[in-house]
């Protein structure tokens, strides 16, 4: 079995897309599409889209809810953790070594919270 897709709620569109364009412009994550409501990513193996709510209620951030991203590299986690703070994100945990796990975590503009990691093979 393997994720199809993953969707996150977003109360201001335009910023969110602003943010994960500029968070993904050095990944194989690209743009798909964008519908009135939604815009998609496509990566190698996986779907990602933000969407204004359906039923119009507010988004909401998931409280015990994360979405991670495996990256390949120690230099990738700090890039992308870097790169996620200087478009406005939020530090939820530093860049650092976590068990078997390079990691960092960040939540986006909406309060989403984001996990980039890396198997530790390398010294960051």
């Amino acid at each position: 079995m393997k994720l199809n897709y993953l969707v996150l709620g977003t109360n201001d569109m335009a910023g969110s897309v602003k943010f994960y364009e500029a968070l993904f412009d050095q990944s194989d994550v690209t743009q798909l599409m964008t519908t009135d409501r939604m815009t998609y990513w496509q990566g190698p193996d996986f779907t990602f889209a933000v969407a204004e709510p359906f039923d119009k209620e507010p988004a909401t951030k998931g409280n015990g809810s994360m979405l991670g991203f495996t990256l390949d590299s120690n230099e990738e986690v700090t890039r992308l953790y870097n790169r996620a703070l200087e478009l406005g994100g939020t530090c939820e945990g530093e860049v650092m070594q976590r068990g078997p796990y390079f990691s960092a975590y960040v939540r986006d503009l909406d309060g989403n919270k984001l996990c980039f990691g890396a198997v530790a093979t390398e010294a960051a």
